[in-house]
């Protein structure tokens, strides 16, 4: 345990997920599922049992440092990574690495977003255990495939080779397919979704990064005399202006040919829109999911969110979202949720305070 980390990227926005996803606010911070616990409290506390406290860094953007810190007590400043600029994920989970490397570099690592639900969390530490297991003497990189169980155009598909070892090793990856094409994913039988949770020890990962994204390499490699240091801060600064937008998937993941995944089932989402949290969530007997002071009337298999201080009173939907938040009152058919991100544009428009 004492070589294995966590790294928990907690620097999105989460567009669609608003209006309770704001930039000020985004909704890994938020108690989603009314649990008492934000989804980035959850994802520190999966985690438990696979390494201590002390190896868990989080990578986030500067003006979520104070949130963090009260959500998180737990961690030391040098566990929290602060982006200056949004570079998408290949960057943070660079400087996340690196920084690891310089402490331990026998680092087995595991990287994860902090806004996805687990519902079967032993399930998922003997995942993650697999996959430590996998990782901790062979330079491999690992990700962490789940079991469709719908031809789901939102996430992206992993082609692995059929054989009857636990580490399949990964043939293709596929970004979100249109209908058709995840239909004929799910009857081939050899096509997972991607959970991007990833495993890798710090050879293997810097191995990669130096082949595929020198530029990227280079510039966290020029950190090594800064980590912990008083000085990091202004190093990092100065090397997310020379980084560059990409993907880990698209980075590197999608080119090296040492990817392998462990085919999972823990009861994952991905809590990217409403229709997911919907999906997750205890329904009552017309299929509804509320939360709020609601008096719902010939209302069925919708999502209600509103706050308790305000009576909501709905009729006569069906399939609806219906979301209240800091000022704005969402209502928009499910079906049509990635509409909301066009919605956020046009609010920008109006009034910063929106978004």
């Amino acid at each position: 345990m004492q070589d294995s980390y966590v790294i928990i990227m907690a620097g999105g926005v989460g567009t669609r997920f608003w209006p309770f996803s704001r930039t000020d606010f985004p909704k890994q911070f938020h108690d989603v599922l009314g649990t008492g616990k934000t989804l980035l409290q959850q994802t520190v506390e999966r985690f438990d049992g696979v390494c201590p406290i002390e190896n868990i860094y989080i990578v986030t953007s500067q003006e979520y440092k104070d949130i963090v810190k009260e959500q998180i007590p737990a961690l030391t400043d040098d566990q929290i990574l602060l982006e200056p600029n949004r570079r998408n994920t290949a960057p943070c989970i660079a400087y996340a690495c690196y920084k690891i490397a310089a402490k331990n570099p026998n680092a087995n690592v595991v990287v994860a977003p902090a806004d996805h639900i687990i519902l079967k969390e032993e399930n998922f530490r003997d995942t993650i255990n697999i996959a430590l297991g996998a990782t901790r003497n062979e330079d491999i990189l690992v990700t962490l495939g789940i079991q469709p169980s719908r031809p789901d155009t939102g996430y992206g598909y992993i082609q692995y080779i059929p054989d009857k070892l636990t580490v399949k090793k990964v043939k293709s990856f596929t970004e979100k397919p249109h209908l058709e094409l995840a239909i004929k994913f799910l009857d081939s039988g050899d096509f997972v979704w991607n959970a991007g949770i990833f495993v890798w020890n710090i050879n293997a990962f810097k191995k990669a990064l130096k082949k595929f994204q020198p530029n990227i390499a280079e510039i966290f490699e020029g950190g090594e005399n800064h980590y912990y240091l008083e000085t990091e801060d202004g190093f990092v600064q100065r090397a997310y202006q020379h980084c560059g937008s990409i993907s880990i998937d698209n980075g590197i993941m999608e080119k090296a040919d040492n990817v392998h995944v462990v085919l999972s089932n823990f009861g994952w989402s991905d809590l990217g829109t409403w229709k997911s949290l919907y999906e997750v969530s205890e329904k009552d007997a017309n299929l509804n999911v509320t939360d709020g002071n609601l008096i719902l009337h010939n209302t069925t298999n919708s999502i209600i969110k509103t706050p308790m201080d305000k009576l909501v009173v709905v009729n006569g939907l069906d399939g609806f979202i219906v979301a209240e938040y800091d000022g704005v009152l969402l209502i928009c058919k499910k079906e049509d949720e990635q509409k909301v991100k066009e919605f956020v544009a046009e609010a920008k428009e109006l009034d910063v305070k929106y978004v």
